[in-house]
């Protein structure tokens, strides 16, 4: 790691005047003899053999600030002399620029900034940091400060509680881990402690904290932690403070690891049924989530969580096992469930929050009231599994039969994201309309649907059986919008100008190439439309 500047602005005070004249000797000799050596050959080549050398020169050279000059002028040429006398002067000069060394702790954070109000990053809740990143290691957003974290000493006292933890529980080793096993004289003593120390928490609040309380919520609102004292036993309060402690001390050291970064999409991982999925872009979720790195999410429901262990309690109780809406479409273990963003707003701003973090281009999140939602799921003894979506406005002036749409990335490369596509034309079919998706489209898209209307070109033109071809007849019976049929018929060289008209090759070499694929591919991830049960809905 670079030492940078300090922020208190105060410098290291371990230069000793011995260290410091031992530099100057050592800079004062080494620019002697680079200058004497430089000199020597300026006297000794013409200026236009200096100028040809300097350019062959892979290594600039440098001025007494050790930067590389910024023109020819900057370049130095002098005599020797002129270069003897100015050794002392340019030696003090590099001293007076030199970058001094920081203490570590001055500077190692220093180019990161709270987000609270007020912050101005000094100090942590653990006591252990001079400086912090985060909300959650912000001793002002916890009602504290700085000196308080240190003084309360908390961080030795947690230190030596978590040490005769293990020691209690290296000592319980020899003890047979049944089920049933009876408590320890040592788990006794403690349980009645625990029981006593409960027993002297405060019936309630007086109407004097009361309006304490709710004063530092209306100055603070949700940049401040609420007030904790009074409300609950102080061993319940200290065991809920070691925790916040133990978790920012966490993130401390996940962001020195490198795996957290102020700035950047900090949900590294999304947990999601039984696959760890990395993301790719940041996505808004509200900030006590986004900065954990990694969040737990239930598979049927959507909802997000902070650890596994409410997420396997959720899982207990949850009793979602598919989308909600209706189901509108089945082929074997394949569903697609019509979700109607009004009826079910929070699953569907959840559905847009997850899917933000693997597409680029998606800007809806929250007003999602104007959209349907058509979930395809994959379906086992378990529930039915999310595979992808796309989202459809209700009332689309422009035709776009699909505003966003996303295969999750445990299932791409497998045919679910042309099933998905396909399915979107399908609707339009059943509504007699031309559709075509909303732009821009995400990489993954653009490639996605290119290759779908490569296929359906190729195989409408496999069927026909007559002399003349026409552009509005392939849009009509495919629903693909003329403009991409024209646009796909390009990009495969299949469309040509001559005498005035424009005329549609067949490529006889395109054809039998993609036959050959569709017969080695079978028809395992095909939509069959007899299997759609679905009536377009009102006003669309």
């Amino acid at each position: 790691m670079t030492a940078g500047s300090s922020s208190d602005g105060t410098e290291d005070s371990d230069f000793s005047a011995d260290v410091e004249h031992a530099e100057t000797a050592e800079i004062v000799h080494r620019r002697s003899s680079t200058r004497l050596t430089r000199a020597s050959l300026r006297l000794s080549q013409s200026s236009q053999d200096v100028k040809q050398g300097a350019d062959r020169d892979e290594t600039p050279p440098r001025t007494p600030t050790g930067n590389a000059p910024s023109s020819e002028s900057d370049i130095e040429v002098s005599s020797p002399s002129n270069d003897l006398l100015s050794l002392k002067e340019a030696a003090a000069h590099d001293l007076s620029h030199r970058p001094k060394r920081r203490r570590f702790h001055e500077s190692y954070n220093f180019n990161m900034k709270c987000p609270t109000p007020g912050c101005n990053s000094l100090g942590h809740l653990t006591g252990r940091h001079e400086r912090h990143f985060s909300i959650s290691g912000c001793p002002l957003y916890h009602n504290l400060s700085a000196d308080e974290c240190k003084v309360h000493g908390k961080a030795s006292t947690r230190d030596k509680q978590a040490e005769e933890r293990t020691l209690s529980h290296r000592q319980d080793e020899n003890r047979h881990s049944t089920r049933n096993q009876a408590p320890t004289d040592r788990q006794l003593r403690y349980k009645e402690k625990v029981t006593e120390l409960r027993r002297k928490r405060n019936t309630g609040l007086n109407k004097e904290q009361k309006e304490k309380y709710m004063e530092h919520r209306e100055s603070h609102g949700t940049s401040r932690e609420p007030l904790l004292e009074n409300i609950t036993s102080d061993y319940d309060l200290e065991l809920f403070r070691k925790a916040q402690a133990r978790a920012s001390e966490d993130l401390e050291k996940l962001r020195l690891a490198g795996q957290v970064s102020e700035g950047s999409n900090m949900i590294k991982t999304i947990v999601f049924g039984r696959y760890e999925l990395d993301t790719w872009y940041h996505s808004p979720y509200p900030e006590e989530y986004a900065r954990l790195g990694r969040l737990y999410m239930c598979e049927f429901c959507l909802k997000y969580m902070k650890s596994q262990t409410i997420l396997r309690r959720h899982m207990a109780k949850c009793v979602w096992k598919h989308p909600p809406g209706d189901e509108i479409y089945r082929k074997g273990n394949i569903s697609v469930f019509e979700v109607d963003g009004k009826k079910n707003k929070i699953y569907c701003q959840n559905l847009c929050l997850l899917a933000k973090l693997f597409l680029d281009h998606k800007t809806l999140y929250y007003d999602v009231e104007p959209f349907l939602f058509y979930v395809m799921t994959e379906a086992d003894n378990t529930g039915c599994h999310l595979v992808g979506y796309f989202s459809k406005e209700k009332n689309s002036f422009l035709n776009y039969n699909v505003s966003c749409i996303l295969t999750m990335p445990q299932y791409m490369r497998q045919g679910y994201g042309k099933m998905l596509i396909d399915f979107s034309y399908l609707l339009s079919k059943v509504e007699e309309k031309v559709g075509s998706p909303e732009r821009p489209l995400s990489d993954l898209g653009l490639i996605s649907y290119r290759s779908y209307w490569k296929e359906v070109l190729l195989r409408y033109l496999n069927n026909f059986q007559g002399k003349e071809i026409s552009i509005k007849e392939i849009s009509q019976e495919t629903a693909v919008n003329p403009v991409d049929i024209v646009s796909t018929l390009q990009s495969l060289q299949m469309l040509k100008y001559w005498k005035g008209k424009h005329l549609v090759l067949k490529r006889q070499d395109l054809i039998d190439d993609w036959k050959a694929k569709e017969t080695k591919r079978g028809n395992s991830k095909t939509i069959d439309p007899t299997a759609l049960k679905w009536t377009p809905p009102k006003g669309t």
